[in-house]
């Protein structure tokens, strides 16, 4: 099922883009690192700005976008408080004495549970998947993107100094990368399963 609707008539859509953009704004203000809050804030509006010159092209189910906002949100909420220093990660430390941060693993997750579905969808209308391909080839894309995107962190390490060390965040785990790269795919898979699972009892149904 296909939206069709244009983004003037599709209320919803326009909904979820100002809930965002508040919540952008707001989460913009005295951020606890600016130039780390700058460099988390170029994968939204990055994805953003591609969402919107693609849609005339290709427009996702209003449940991808759905799916997207969440993600969305919770990394934009990771990068008022450059990720090592959310309230979440303060009362973990507080309350069961961590010595790491752990919202980013929660995020990482969260980009394969939330981002499979959309890159399903994409799939499956432009290159007309089907069957088994249909759960196991997006799953492989979240993956590859999750290790694309640890990559990334590497090279701007590696140009912005101690700015860019912050931003990759290992906290003393030299494994970090390969953990959240885990998390994603684990993200991915229990999507997929999700959806097999409601797509199989509707169809017993």
């Amino acid at each position: 099922m296909t939206n069709n609707i244009p983004f003037t008539r599709n209320y919803q859509l326009q909904f979820m883009f100002t809930i965002y953009l508040v919540f952008w704004i707001v989460t913009a203000i005295s951020p606890t690192d600016r130039s780390q809050w700058f460099m988390e804030s170029i994968l939204p509006v990055g994805t953003i700005i591609f969402l919107a010159a693609t849609m005339k092209r290709f427009q996702f189910t209003n449940l991808s976008y759905v799916l997207m906002l969440l993600f969305l949100i919770l990394h934009t909420y990771a990068a008022h408080y450059t990720y090592q220093h959310t309230p979440f990660d303060i009362w973990l430390k507080t309350h069961f004495h961590t010595q790491r941060s752990y919202f980013d693993r929660v995020v990482h997750f969260a980009f394969g549970l939330f981002l499979t579905y959309p890159i399903r969808e994409l799939l499956t209308r432009v290159a007309t998947i089907r069957g088994f391909w249909s759960y196991g080839v997006p799953v492989a894309v979240v993956f590859s993107f999750s290790a694309l995107f640890e990559v990334v962190e590497m090279v701007v390490a590696l140009l912005a100094g101690q700015a860019g060390a912050d931003y990759m965040g290992l906290q003393g785990d030299i494994f970090d990368s390969q953990k959240d790269m885990s998390l994603g795919l684990l993200g991915g898979i229990v999507s997929m399963g999700i959806l097999a699972g409601i797509l199989k009892w509707r169809k017993k149904k």
